[in-house]
């Protein structure tokens, strides 16, 4: 469709594919799922230190013919690891276990360590942490950064003590639960959203409403949730093992959902929920 392009443009100029190939448990034998995930057409894959699996996935790339400028690869830094220089020092070890020498975006994966830090503290820590990602960022060891699983009273902190804004914030977000209120403040700043467990990790697959509109455009419900994150504005991280699946996740541009659907999607009550959020103890999922 001509409103929604494969790529998006951050706000450094760098573009960034539309559809990413998420890879949280991904681990022993994940190099093949990698493979068979670019076979189906994925350039951009999204790990962490925490997945452990960042080995796995550039046994991966050493295994494949395409050049690395033609993947896109993300990471985060984990809560452990947060501060200046454990930062430098953890993102020197996810090159290391990706066997590259740079990559295209690196994330703090959460705004604080432990929900019962005082605030000026994790404050502090997470300026501490980006002025290590500005450090990344000039030195052109990272072509962006960014963070995951901030809110707005987080991302406040880093953008007014910055000198280089982030670029996207990765957040739990599918039908059911959008959090609209930090899509919306991202928006604002010029931060891209991006979409973890896009498809509320298969719980909401069989919510009639969806089920409904899958038979109605004659798609997957998983194809509706993809769509309605993209019409939304944000990039989406999808998961697989099947390259049947993994195809499906990235047909998603031949079909439009209407106004109409939209705001039914919109409107669903709360649904597939993971249970996370950075200021709390997780609950038990919903």
């Amino acid at each position: 469709m001509g409103s929604i392009q494969p790529i998006h443009t951050l706000n450094n100029s760098i573009t960034i594919p539309t559809v990413g190939f998420g890879t949280w448990k991904v681990s022993e034998g994940g190099s093949d799922i990698i493979k068979t995930a670019i076979e189906a057409g994925y350039r951009y894959f999204d790990t962490a230190s925490f997945y452990g699996n960042e080995e796995e996935i550039g046994k991966a790339f050493t295994e494949i013919s395409l050049p690395r400028r033609e993947l896109f690869l993300a990471s985060k830094v984990w809560k452990t690891e947060m501060g200046y220089d454990n930062t430098l020092k953890a993102f020197e070890a996810s090159l290391k276990r990706l066997r590259i020498d740079y990559l295209d975006l690196y994330l703090i994966h959460w705004p604080l360590p432990d929900p019962a830090m005082p605030p000026a503290e994790w404050k502090q820590l997470d300026l501490d942490t980006w002025r290590a990602m500005e450090k990344l960022y000039r030195e052109g060891k990272v072509r962006a950064i960014g963070v995951s699983n901030f809110l707005p009273h987080h991302l406040v902190n880093i953008i007014q003590n910055c000198e280089i804004m982030p670029a996207v914030n990765q957040l739990e977000l599918h039908p059911g639960y959008m959090q609209n209120e930090a899509v919306r403040y991202c928006k604002e700043q010029g931060i891209l959203p991006q979409a973890w467990s896009p498809l509320g990790r298969r719980r909401i697959a069989s919510l009639p409403l969806l089920l409904e509109l899958a038979e109605k455009y004659q798609v997957s419900s998983a194809q509706i949730c993809l769509r309605y994150l993209l019409q939304a504005g944000c990039i989406v991280l999808p998961k697989a093992s099947a390259i049947e699946r993994m195809k499906e996740n990235m047909k998603i541009f031949d079909f439009e959902i209407i106004n109409e659907d939209m705001y039914r999607i919109a409107t669903l009550p709360q649904a597939g929920w993971s249970g996370e959020h950075p200021d709390y103890e997780r609950i038990q999922p919903l």
